[in-house]
């Protein structure tokens, strides 16, 4: 089977290399191409691509969304299998490809999705997050509608069929999930097709993240609460676990003051974006979106262990 990358950037010229980098180490993989989809950077992103023989394809800031740069993406794509991967990530190991494809063997998996972890720049709740959302072991048969499409695969042939929802705020990974799920398709996770995945946001953007992410699970669980009282708990009952684990690697010290400003400002904007009513018009798209670069200018099924070359970045 033939495979495509897509890649989502906005000014990732600090990481984009390092993703590159790590495909053009991969082993076995025959047939791949690269689309960098970019939507308006202005640093050296576009260059640094091309300099890999990336494919670019560009569109404009007002015409984001996470689904649509995926669908634009998609569209300019040739393989059987689309694999997604965000510009701020980079595989550990050069068989990072091939174990996003091996559960596709499989004719009813519909979508592969592979472990994240953090690196030296993570905040330590992130960490956290990454340990619970990505375990370490496998499974070929998820029955939940969990992905993450900063390193994700799926059939083309379904996307054909369902292309993702141009029109969320965020979780669109989710929302396709889901719906594959109700057509009869699988969900595979490879603990081995391992990606890390750096965030080095300001408290804005975290507090953005987790804002926009909650109006887009509003719309897609029309039922679903979340109050003051859910804010409160949730935002203590997490730092206190955060700190007994961190008291327990000897780092509480560390991440003394960092610890409670991402609970509270993932918390805080889970909150808001429920209570948020509305659309959103351009203003709010460009604070999601661009919020501080361009218009601010302007158990079941797991595979065997695996020993894995680790590719060495210089």
């Amino acid at each position: 089977m033939t495979c495509s990358i897509i890649i989502r950037a906005f000014n990732e010229e600090a990481h984009i290399g390092k993703l590159l980098n790590g495909i053009r180490h991969q082993e076995t993989v025959a047939d791949l191409e690269v689309i960098l989809v970019d939507s308006g950077s202005k640093d050296q992103t576009v260059r640094i691509a091309e300099s890999y023989g990336a494919k670019i394809v560009r569109i404009r800031p007002e015409e984001f969304s996470f689904g649509r740069a995926l669908n634009i993406g998609c569209q300019h794509a040739s393989g059987d299998i689309l694999l997604f991967a965000s510009a701020h990530v980079y595989p550990v190991y050069t068989n990072w490809i091939d174990q996003m494809l091996k559960p596709f063997q499989d004719q009813k998996v519909a979508l592969t999705y592979g472990r994240q972890i953090g690196n030296q720049l993570s905040k330590y709740s992130e960490q956290q997050l990454f340990a619970k959302w990505f375990p370490a072991v496998s499974n070929y048969n998820q029955q939940i509608p969990f992905c993450n499409n900063a390193n994700t695969a799926i059939r083309r042939s379904l996307w054909e069929e369902l292309p993702y929802d141009e029109t969320l705020t965020g979780l669109e990974d989710l929302h396709w999930a889901s719906e594959i799920l109700q057509r009869g398709y699988r969900i595979a996770y490879d603990a081995d097709a391992t990606i890390v995945h750096v965030h080095e946001e300001t408290p804005r953007k975290i507090f953005n993240r987790y804002y926009r992410e909650a109006i887009a699970f509003k719309r897609l669980k029309p039922m679903a609460q979340f109050g003051f009282w859910d804010f409160a708990y949730l935002s203590v009952s997490n730092l206190i676990s955060d700190y007994v684990t961190a008291a327990q690697e000897r780092v509480f010290w560390q991440h003394i003051t960092e610890i409670p400003v991402f609970r509270v400002l993932q918390f805080w904007g889970t909150y808001q974006g429920y209570r948020f009513v509305g659309t959103l018009d351009r203003t709010l798209r460009e604070r999601f979106y661009y919020p501080n670069e361009v218009f601010r200018r302007e158990k079941a099924g797991n595979p065997e262990p695996l020993v894995m070359k680790q590719i060495a970045y210089e």
